[in-house]
């Protein structure tokens, strides 16, 4: 029975690491149904987590819901009852990013630190920090958003090595990879869309 169900959460661990990946992929193609496999893959490790009693994790991927189904609906229609173009941060938006990142880590580094056992509080906030940064941005289809995933992503993967789990660190340096490409991609898809000729097609 028991060996039954650790087959189950291997299953689903690998089926929601296989929607996570398509994920990636199509936001780095600007592709809106990143969202749709993002929500796919997060309800999947939310039960995984849930049966691993990982309920810290699960609050943090409680976030990436609610701001994937806010992204999803932002990148359909925007402001302007129109899909929302990709854009650099405003000034108030880099400092509302920052202000997330500082807040986050606060709170984190506060949480772990005193109401949990772990070993890496302090390293464990940073990589949640810019995470929960790197995905508001992304909800608002910021191009920045990558810059904050992947430093949160460059973080991880030492982190990872340490606590051994060498499968998750191969997988975020594919998501670091993947994360400097989308930026590169972005910044070409966002000079295609501001030319002339595309804004009045």
């Amino acid at each position: 029975m028991i060996e039954e169900f650790l087959t189950q959460l291997t299953w689903l661990q690998g089926l929601g690491t296989l929607f996570g990946i398509v994920q990636v992929v199509l936001a780095r193609q600007n592709n809106v149904h990143t969202y749709l496999f993002g929500i796919a893959s997060i309800l999947i490790s939310m039960w995984v987590l849930y049966q691993s009693a990982l309920y810290a994790d699960i609050l943090l991927h409680l976030y990436y819901l609610v701001m994937s189904i806010y992204g999803w609906v932002y990148w359909k229609y925007g402001k302007q009852q129109a899909e929302a173009p990709i854009t650099r941060s405003s000034k108030d938006e880099h400092w509302k990013a920052m202000g997330i990142v500082v807040g986050c880590f606060g709170l984190m580094c506060y949480w772990l630190s005193f109401h949990t056992d772990s070993d890496v509080p302090i390293w464990d906030a940073v990589v949640s920090a810019f995470a929960w940064a790197g995905m508001w941005l992304m909800a608002k289809r910021k191009l920045e958003n990558w810059i904050y995933l992947n430093i949160s992503n460059i973080i991880s993967i030492p982190l990872l090595v340490y606590k051994e789990l060498y499968i998750y660190a191969a997988m975020t340096g594919f998501l670091f990879i993947m994360g400097t490409s989308g930026y590169l991609k972005w910044r070409k898809l966002m000079k295609y869309e501001n030319q002339p000729a595309y804004a009045t097609a």
